[in-house]
């Protein structure tokens, strides 16, 4: 059984390969030396006479571009099938992997694919079936099995806004907005300023004054008064009226009498 089988990695296997001693494992590879059971997993022992030659399949999770996603074990002298590269030595050695089969292995690149290969296991042969494994057939007595999982992909490394960035910016705009208006066009993705860039829009002093007099305006031959100005001409009217008044009441006792 293989060093990881419990541990049921999330990280895709990356490479297969053969090693002829559990001795001469590569760095960073996981040999499935033993069976579910406990037996020895050697693959090229033929079950009547004890060799001395040995061969253990071992594989690697190491992050790379390519991954893992088919396995299928031929015969020897079966056609390769498409899209499938054999595994034709051992790592150590470079001697012959297997005598009477052939372990063809099926790469992709990681970003390209959604599931992979994530774990091997050998059983003894019609001892039990694995759950959620699928066996790609059998080799002295032994099935090979293999595990599909999720393939994690990596994620964009662009680091969002901070929140004082974000309100810089807003406020950036804002000073912008309420000074003068937004005379930036866009060309081409690229923006341009123009001559009134960043210079100050304020409303002169002297508009902002309160008038004592309003100036006369002339309408379509309406005339337009202030409010101090009609005031006067009604106290100016007023006051006419009241000296008016006397006079009236004499002229109509005058009548009166007549």
């Amino acid at each position: 059984m293989s060093d990881m089988s419990s541990q049921m990695s999330t990280d895709p296997i990356s490479a297969i390969g053969v090693v002829t001693s559990l001795s001469k494992v590569t760095a960073g590879y996981y040999v499935v030396a033993q069976t579910t059971d406990g037996c020895d997993a050697d693959l090229w022992k033929d079950g009547l006479f004890k060799s001395k030659v040995t061969r253990y399949l071992c594989f690697t999770r190491k992050t790379g571009p390519d991954v893992v996603v088919d396995l299928k074990l031929i015969d020897i002298k079966d056609m390769l099938p498409e899209s499938f590269t054999p595994v034709h030595e051992t790592m150590d050695t470079k001697e012959a992997a297997m005598r009477k089969k052939r372990l063809c292995v099926k790469m992709s690149p990681r970003e390209a694919v959604k599931t992979a290969v994530h774990d091997i296991q050998i059983i003894a042969k019609s001892k039990y079936h694995l759950v959620n494994y699928t066996c790609i057939g059998e080799i002295n007595n032994m099935g090979i099995w293999y595990r599909m999982g999720d393939v994690p992909q990596h994620q964009s490394t662009q680091e969002p806004f901070s929140i004082a960035e974000s309100d810089a910016l807003c406020n950036t705009t804002s000073r912008r907005t309420m000074g003068r208006p937004h005379y930036e066009h866009q060309i081409s993705g690229i923006y341009t300023m123009t001559a009134l860039e960043d210079v100050p829009f304020v409303i002169s002093e002297k508009f902002c004054e309160n008038p004592t007099m309003m100036q006369q305006v002339n309408l379509m031959g309406i005339t337009i008064k202030s409010l101090a100005e009609i005031e006067e001409e009604v106290s100016r009217g007023c006051n006419a009226r009241m000296l008016l008044t006397p006079l009236a009441q004499n002229a109509k006792q005058t009548v009166l009498g007549l």
